[in-house]
């Protein structure tokens, strides 16, 4: 058997001001603390002591693909660097596409308070205001079975958006897609590690590597 692994990497935090779910819109990149978050994974995943001085083996790294989206191309960038590899990108990764996109979401003065917003909100189970969930469990996955096949026998990281990795994880164990927003185990720049054997999962493991750096970080549009 070939024993692979596939991190998916939550991109760190986001430069949003205004708090807007900026979803698929170009432009939008890290944070000061979100560039942080980027080199401490990097180094979390080199192998380097973390802020605790533990020691960590150095992850097998063979592949380093992120969604096309500003905020998850510089989150993997330090890691491809780390290990000198060539940054893949994979239009497969990125954000859900969303009808509030662009607006501030809530009752008070977000767009939940404007009456022509309401139709979208008719099914959460598909979900009616945006991408399907098995539409973008469809896409991750395929993401992730390419990569796996590329990395074979070592590791492969790839980067993408809360709402994506956290229902590809709910596929992998056989949970259903349609969950509490709130209740999501997928925080800024953690990792959510695949194990295979060949082409079966064997075993999943969900990290925080910069968890010291979550209390008070930017989740509003949580993508």
């Amino acid at each position: 058997m070939v024993s692979t692994i596939v991190h998916l990497l939550r991109h760190g935090e986001v430069h949003n001001p205004d708090g807007v779910l900026y979803g698929r819109i170009p432009g939008y990149h890290l944070s000061e603390r979100g560039h942080e978050m980027a080199r401490r994974v990097a180094a979390h995943l080199a192998g380097e002591p973390g802020p605790d001085g533990a020691s960590r083996p150095r992850a097998d790294l063979a592949v380093v693909v992120a969604s096309p989206l500003q905020r998850a191309q510089e989150t993997a960038t330090p890691a491809a660097e780390a290990f000198g590899l060539e940054l893949g990108t994979d239009d497969r990764l990125i954000e859900a596409a969303n009808h509030f996109e662009g607006k501030t979401f809530g009752v008070g003065d977000g767009s939940l308070r404007h009456p022509q917003h309401w139709p979208y909100l008719w099914n959460p189970f598909r979900p009616s205001w945006g991408e399907p969930y098995v539409e973008q469990v469809a896409r991750m996955r395929a993401a992730v079975a390419d990569a796996r096949d590329k990395a074979a026998g070592h590791e492969a990281l790839l980067v993408s958006h809360q709402l994506p990795v956290w229902l590809t994880r709910l596929s992998f164990e056989n949970r259903r897609l349609w969950h509490d927003p709130r209740k999501r185990e997928c925080s800024l720049a953690s990792l959510t590690s695949l194990h295979f054997e060949d082409d079966r999962l064997v075993g999943l493991h969900y990290s925080e590597p910069v968890a010291d750096l979550l209390p008070g970080a930017a989740t509003v549009a949580g993508a």
